[in-house]
């Protein structure tokens, strides 16, 4: 099953416009290129396994750091791309009223009630953080950056067994910056 090319096009600009000064945490790289890695691990899990809504997982993929770290609403998202992929993109929004602690259960259970492509983006976004994490963190930080990872493979298990796959081979390999 394939996705709009035209979609993409709209999301990645839509996206692309609003990080426009944003730099990939503990990089000098556009933030474009981690909504685009995002993306991309979804579009390879889409063509290894058949998913009923790939505009749906792209588009997503593409906004989902829209709402949480620009300016952008949920309402901005709805006008432009409809309300399922404000949903899913509003799922994928940790609530920054909730204490920090709880906000990534309070995200992953609103990220299951969503369709299957919306747990989809969550995988593949962390599959792309978990590379070398910025100079500046401590091994701690490090440490619960992959106990986090571990808990979203968990209860995100069985959408795609091959972002799962993906997942756990990060995690593994992230293990040398958190022992």
């Amino acid at each position: 099953m394939s996705w709009s090319n035209d979609l993409y096009a709209q999301a990645l600009h839509f996206a692309a416009d609003r990080h426009a000064q944003q730099c990939f945490p503990g990089t000098d790289l556009p933030y474009a290129v981690h909504v685009v890695t995002v993306a991309a691990e979804v579009m390879r899990a889409l063509a290894e396994e058949r998913h009923a809504r790939p505009d749906l997982a792209v588009a997503c993929a593409l906004l989902h750091d829209t709402i949480e770290d620009t300016s952008t609403t949920v309402e901005e998202i709805t006008g432009a791309f409809g309300p399922e992929v404000a949903a899913g993109v509003l799922a994928l929004t940790k609530d920054e009223r909730l204490p920090r602690a709880d906000r990534m259960l309070d995200s992953l259970r609103r990220i299951r009630e969503q369709p299957d492509e919306i747990w989809m983006v969550k995988l593949a976004d962390r599959i792309s953080n978990l590379t070398a994490p910025p100079p500046y963190w401590s091994v701690e930080k490090c440490r619960a950056y992959r106990a986090e990872g571990e808990l979203i493979a968990e209860q995100l298990r069985g959408i795609s067994d091959w972002l799962d796959r993906r997942l756990r081979e990060r995690i593994a390999a992230y293990a040398g910056y958190s022992d």
